[in-house]
């Protein structure tokens, strides 16, 4: 049976009974992440979908305040109307995980979901000013906004955003939003190979024209975005937005600048816009199928040497965004973890997280990336003190605060 409490009062109550009866609680919103993270039993599912509706909208001071089941699509449309938008462009999960749900606000910021803009508008937890959630101790907890200094010591703000539901059940968000660019448009250089097209973002970014989108796409992926409409041999992304003057400029100079590696085109307002949204909810692997998908943070300048060091001993497919620094890396057969995990090791670090699999494979394969003993103390301690009974989200665990 899924919880679904319509007010705070019985979100409390759920969560009280839980911790009587040492229940454990799977977390959600809309469920468009369901079946990510390790596989848990026993326990009851809680869906934030009914605390839905926006509490407080101040456009002049570009601040918003809503309940955390609400919509995405609505929070979008009300900041649109004012020529407002979320910074951190979050990603539309239901097309990799194949799932029915409606995003929720809440699941964002739970979540931690950033898009294409993250490296140079900062992560949804980046946006996020104040929270109210419930703990492990059955107890309504306002953090951040108004509320300057927490009573645990600790960034309870900057902690829940990214715990994935583990520290508790948010029941509100308020967060911080931006204008609207008045236009964009789309650099393209084609044919670049992995460690070119690494180069030549990293040249784009540091001109002083301000790249808000740095991406490329492999031969194996050009094809299939804008319906075939980019360079089968390779696309190298560079957005620009802003004021329609300043982007026609921009554009101008970042293309000339940039014909020295290759090919150039320009995709124009409408396909630029097209391209990005599919970069942001990974297209190429909106297969339909439960082949591994992993999401990858790591250095930018390494990223296309652990893609060829995995492609040479399996079959991969893969992408990259945030300039290279994050990998979206689809799996032919097996989810090869520890293998990944070591080339990670191997070029200085980073982050492997499974997003996907069939549930023989989760069963046998670690979500989230290994930490080091130290890390897994403080989590554990931060746990304890938020959630004494380990009652929530238990599928999650492994998630670094």
């Amino acid at each position: 049976m899924n919880l679904i409490p319509r007010n705070e009062n019985e979100a409390v109550e759920i969560v009280r009974s839980a911790v009587a009866g040492l229940t454990p609680l799977a977390i959600g919103g809309g469920n468009t992440r369901s079946g990510f993270g390790d596989p848990a039993k026993g326990v009851r599912s809680v869906s934030s979908r009914d605390l839905s509706g926006i509490v407080n909208y101040a456009p002049a001071e570009l601040t918003m305040t809503v309940k955390a089941g609400t919509s995405v699509n609505e929070v979008a449309a009300t900041l649109e109307a004012s020529s407002q938008m979320l910074a951190f462009e979050p990603m539309d999960h239901r097309g990799v995980m194949g799932t029915a749900g409606i995003p929720t606000i809440g699941g964002v910021f739970a979540a931690n979901v950033s898009g294409p803009r993250r490296y140079v508008a900062g992560a949804a937890r980046d946006s996020l000013l104040g929270i109210r959630f419930i703990n492990g101790k059955s107890e309504l907890i306002r953090a951040g906004g108004r509320v300057m200094k927490n009573v645990t010591g600790l960034d309870l703000v900057k902690l829940v955003a990214g715990s994935h539901g583990t520290l508790g059940l948010l029941t509100e968000v308020t967060f911080r939003v931006l204008p609207i660019p008045q236009t964009e448009d789309t650099i393209v250089i084609s044919g670049l190979s992995d460690a070119d097209a690494v180069m030549a973002m990293a040249s784009a970014m540091a001109l002083s024209l301000e790249v808000s989108g740095a991406a490329h796409l492999p031969p194996s992926v050009g094809g299939l975005f804008l319906d075939g409409g980019l360079h089968e041999g390779g696309a190298t992304l560079l957005r620009l937005e802003g004021r329609s003057a300043s982007v026609a400029a921009r554009a101008q100079v970042l293309a000339a600048k940039m014909a020295a590696w290759g090919g150039v085109t320009r995709l124009g307002e409408e396909d630029s816009k097209t391209v990005w949204r599919q970069v942001r909810d990974v297209h190429p692997y909106c297969d339909g199928t439960q082949k591994p998908l992993w999401r990858i943070s790591t250095a930018p300048s390494v990223g296309h040497r652990l893609v060829a060091a995995m492609a040479r001993e399996s079959t991969i497919d893969a992408f990259y965004d945030w300039q290279g620094g994050l990998i979206w890396m689809r799996m032919e057969d097996e989810a090869e973890s520890e293998r990944l995990r070591r080339h990670i090791k191997a070029l200085g670090g980073g982050h492997a997280t499974l997003m996907r699999a069939s549930d023989a494979i989760r069963a046998g394969t670690p979500a989230f990336e290994p930490q080091s003993n130290a890390i897994n103390l403080l989590s554990a301690r931060v746990k304890q003190k938020l959630d004494p009974a380990g009652i929530f989200n238990p599928g999650k665990m492994g998630v670094t605060f």
